[in-house]
């Protein structure tokens, strides 16, 4: 009935197909860092209650203005002065800081009063106002950096800004600043991240989608010297995407940092499966010119292990549904459902369409053909005659492998997340080198005294103590607190000396200081201190050393403040976005050898349905084990960072290199159930199931190595992973596999009736 209604089935898919078409357009991108966080996580947890009493601390948008030689130059702070002043009519800009805004208090014989940072309309007060600025460090690395040569202009913008607001925010101050004739300038914060990463996104899943289509291409047409067979792969593959990206955009989901691998996933896994279908096919036509027939010993003898190996496929990604990461759960949720997709378009799509188009000989496949016949014979005889050579081959790298693993870093750095020779990963290395540096660093302070809150002169005092401590680390350039303006306060009444920037040594000194802080600091004192005056904070900025670094610091600051600070009078906890992405080079760990347990666990219940011997499903697993191990040596030996992007690679492996293996024993199977030695078994499978083996593999690494030509280092590196590993699993295949099949399986061969 399926054959006879190949036209009704076809013409329903294709229907199905300009469905999913239409809701392809409802797919929309977004980025956030919060797509990294682990939801689960107790610090997580902390920093969402944390900025209940204060604000997120990424809510602030950072623009840096160079000046050579300096920025003491009376035409370049008009300029920066005219886009200050121009800032704060943009929608969702909630605050507006420079220095051509800042005002100091000074101490006069008529009491207090303010006098501005700068005196912009007369340079013959620049020396002087540069003595003040640089002995004020609420300044220097947050409003001017070390050498005098940049200034920026600080944004607070409501916490959570969209993309659609991000977007207006970046367009209006790019208009600002021509308008103010500033032609460099450079941008940091959570808006301008959003911006430019959903574009490099668009960008990408475009690039990758033409570049891997063009190899795949000119690699099927290498393959097969049949331009029907390359369009026939192509057309379902294009058909299996537009199905799956349809369906993500009718349930409403967005595209992420980690979508732009969905169709070279799409590609290369719906290539698989349509070169074992299609190869098994053209190989039953040579000798069985019934179409029908042809395509049903196809199905009756591949279908299932097809079946079988889109299913370890799907359950290799489904396994990252472990992660504490939602962005990774969700990536591996749908990849899951992609590769099933691709698996039902190969049988209701390709199928039907292969019945409907008559393919006539062709001699340069012939000819091709040949080629791979001779090399699979060669290979037959390496297995049987060289098996020694072979096991120590494979023995040696496997140690050396295992080598590597103990050497794997999680140094996780935010710069390796940002697409390499672009604008935002320039900005963002502007800010390195001048202004300290874009991870936040944020410590939670509260009063476990009700009598004495964290505006108390003995509980600042603990804070300054801290402060201090973090600024003494050569990579935090800059940390507030409430403190800091006390020790503001105390420079104006030391004549705006640096060595008067310091906290009030006494509590009389510091009640001086109090009514005026209240009045001078305004909204920034507000930032620093809860509403029910139990929590303060430490605010600033760290340089991007890398997680492993920042959370070696973390600790070692942890045991200065119990061996320093009173601890039974405040309680001091390290929060914010910095922490809670750094935690992601903890779990990233725990996650891999989680979703592996559970993925092996799954892919060996199906391969033992398939196989229904304990003994093979062990032979199965053990070539599929070391592409995983060189994985991990890879990793060490070139010291590539771990981190959440490049730890899915342990999950795809291991669900797309089986696939392969299980094709290889199924085969293998069935010539055993006919009655045929086990010798003969091994080369007809090499020789028979070799060809597509080699095929599907080569496409795999072909489709991953399309990676290499993107510009995000996590989607480079995952490319060069997959591309390798995937090639090592393919020398299992059919240089291992043979060899352990000759040493570890006794069949009981029974003729078949």
């Amino acid at each position: 009935m399926f054959f006879r209604n190949k036209k009704a089935i076809l013409l329903s898919f294709l229907i199905f197909t300009a469905i999913c078409g239409y809701y392809t357009t409802k797919l929309n991108f977004t980025f956030s860092f919060e797509q990294f966080f682990p939801k689960d996580d107790e610090d997580y947890k902390f920093y969402k209650s944390f900025i209940k009493d204060f604000e997120p601390d990424d809510n602030f948008f950072l623009i840096g203005i160079p000046n050579k030689p300096n920025v003491f130059d009376s035409t370049f702070l008009k300029k920066v002065d005219e886009a200050t002043k121009a800032i704060p009519t943009i929608a969702n800009v909630t605050q507006v800081r420079s220095l051509t805004n800042m005002d100091f208090p000074v101490k006069t014989p008529f009491g207090f009063m303010t006098v501005p940072a700068l005196h912009i309309d007369d340079p013959s007060r620049y020396e002087e106002d540069k003595a003040g600025i640089f002995a004020d460090k609420r300044l220097v690395n947050n409003l001017i950096n070390e050498d005098g040569t940049a200034l920026t202009i600080s944004l607070k913008v409501i916490d959570n800004i969209g993309l659609e607001d991000s977007k207006k925010l970046v367009k209006s101050l790019d208009s600002i600043f021509k308008i103010a004739n500033i032609e460099e300038k450079h941008y940091l914060g959570r808006a301008y991240f959003q911006t430019e990463l959903v574009d490099f996104q668009t960008n990408e899943i475009r690039r990758s989608t033409l570049i891997s289509g063009i190899l795949i291409t000119l690699f099927l047409y290498f393959l097969y010297r049949r331009p029907i067979a390359v369009g026939i792969t192509l057309t379902t593959v294009g058909v299996g995407l537009v199905i799956f990206m349809g369906v993500l955009g009718f349930f409403g989901y967005e595209l992420t940092a980690l979508s732009a691998l969905f169709p070279v996933l799409m590609l290369i896994v719906g290539s698989s499966d349509v070169i074992h279908i299609y190869t098994k096919y053209s190989d039953e036509l040579k000798v069985n010119p019934d179409r029908y027939q042809a395509m049903w010993i196809t199905l009756k003898q591949i279908g299932l292990a097809t079946l079988i190996t889109s299913l370890t496929t799907a359950f290799g990604f489904a396994s990252l549904s472990t992660s504490k990461l939602e962005s990774i759960r969700e990536f591996g949720l749908q990849c899951a459902l992609g590769v099933v997709i691709a698996y039902v378009t190969v049988i209701l799509f390709m199928v039907p369409l292969l019945l409907l188009v008559h393919e006539k000989p062709n001699q340069k496949a012939e000819k091709v053909d040949g080629f791979w016949d001779s090399l699979l014979v060669k290979i037959y005889s390496m297995t049987k005659y060289k098996s020694k050579q072979i096991l120590y081959i494979f023995g040696f790298f496997t140690l050396l492998s295992i080598a590597g693993i103990f050497i794997i870093k999680t140094n996780y750095s935010i710069i390796d997340n940002l697409p390499l020779y672009s604008k935002v990963r320039g900005d963002f290395e502007f800010f390195e080198k001048n202004f300290g540096g874009f991870r936040p660093l944020e410590y939670a302070i509260t009063s476990k005294n009700d009598t004495i809150g964290v505006e108390s002169f003995e509980i600042l005092s603990e804070v300054n103590k801290l402060e201090e401590k973090l600024m003494s680390y050569p990579f935090v350039k800059l940390a507030l607190s409430q403190a800091t303006f006390y020790k503001s306060v105390s420079r104006s009444y030391g004549g705006n000396q640096a060595e008067a920037y310091v906290f009030p040594e006494d509590k009389e000194t510091f009640l001086q200081y109090e009514a005026l802080i209240a009045k001078a600091a305004g909204k920034e004192s507000a930032i620093m201190v809860s509403k029910d005056g139990t929590k303060t904070r430490i605010s600033g900025r760290v340089q991007d050393i890398g997680a492993d670094n920042v959370k070696n610091f973390s600790q070692e600051v942890d045991d200065w403040i119990n061996m320093n600070l009173d601890t039974s009078l405040v309680s001091i906890r390290r929060t914010g976005t910095g922490l809670v992405l750094d935690k992601n080079s903890i779990y990233v760990k725990d996650n891999i050898i989680q979703g592996l347990g559970i993925s092996l666990i799954l892919i060996s219940m199906l391969m033992g349905l398939m196989l229904k011997s304990f003994r093979m499903l062990f032979i199965a697993l053990v070539p599929n084990i070391l592409p995983l191990l060189a994985v991990g040596g890879i990793l060490g030996f070139f010291s590539i960072n771990l981190e959440a992007g490049i730890s899915i690679v342990f999950a795809i492996i291991f669900g797309i290199a089986v696939d392969d293996t299980i094709h290889f024993l199924a085969k293998y199977n069935l010539l055993l159930k006919d009655g045929i030695d086990k010798e003969t078994a091994i080369q007809r499978t090499i020789k028979e199931s070799g060809k597509a083996i080699i095929f599907t593999s080569l496409v795999l690494s072909l489709g991953f190595m399309v990676m290499v030509f993107s510009h995000n280092k996590a989607t480079f590196v995952i490319g060069i992973l997959m591309s390798v590993t995937l090639f090592t699993a393919l020398l299992c295949d059919l240089f291992l596999l043979p060899v352990i099949l000759r040493m570890w399986h006794h069949p009981k061969v029974s003729k078949s009736e």
